[in-house]
């Protein structure tokens, strides 16, 4: 069993997990618009694991015998002034996920639920890779500044970004 404080903290992650899905495609379509297919292709494979992310919660509140919330998902911005604006965004927000994860295994040690604390691991770990993946990209698109061969190939290495296996 899973307590209300656990359940409540991480249904509300699940629902922060779901709205990164979004923003993603929000960003996804930023770059469709600007026929930026690798860009693109980046960030609707970085929403689907959000997604996954999400449905990993899902599932867990569920294994714990709790009840799954779900609430209203915002809309996330849908426009920005340029490419560094919006994976600058994106490193943001990775940063905002890690620091949402780091409460939840507070609270998942403040409520001795040991269970959930193993759970969360993987999404420590997950998010390191996170924000060292988009600080990877951030770090390349400065070096590249306003040189569009650059950017012509940075799209392409990104184009060939393919989704990780899922794992059942």
């Amino acid at each position: 069993m899973i307590s209300a404080k656990m359940q409540k903290a991480l249904n509300t992650h699940l629902n922060e997990e779901f709205y990164s899905s979004y923003l993603y495609l929000s960003m996804a379509a930023y770059f469709e618009a600007k026929n930026l297919k690798g860009f693109a292709n980046w960030m609707r494979i970085q929403a689907n694991e959000e997604q996954m992310h999400g449905m990993k919660f899902f599932n867990f509140i569920l294994q714990k015998g709790g009840k799954v919330t779900l609430a209203e998902i915002g809309a996330p911005k849908i426009e920005w002034k340029s490419i560094p604006e919006v994976f600058a965004d994106t490193l943001k927000h990775e940063q905002k996920i890690s620091g949402l994860i780091n409460k939840l295994v507070e609270v998942a040690m403040t409520e001795k639920d040991y269970a959930t604390n193993t759970f969360l691991q993987w999404f420590v770990t997950e998010q390191v890779e996170e924000e060292a993946n988009v600080e990877e990209i951030v770090q390349k698109i400065e070096m590249i500044g306003d040189n569009k061969s650059g950017l012509y190939m940075l799209d392409n290495e990104l184009g060939s970004r393919v989704a990780a296996p899922t794992v059942a």
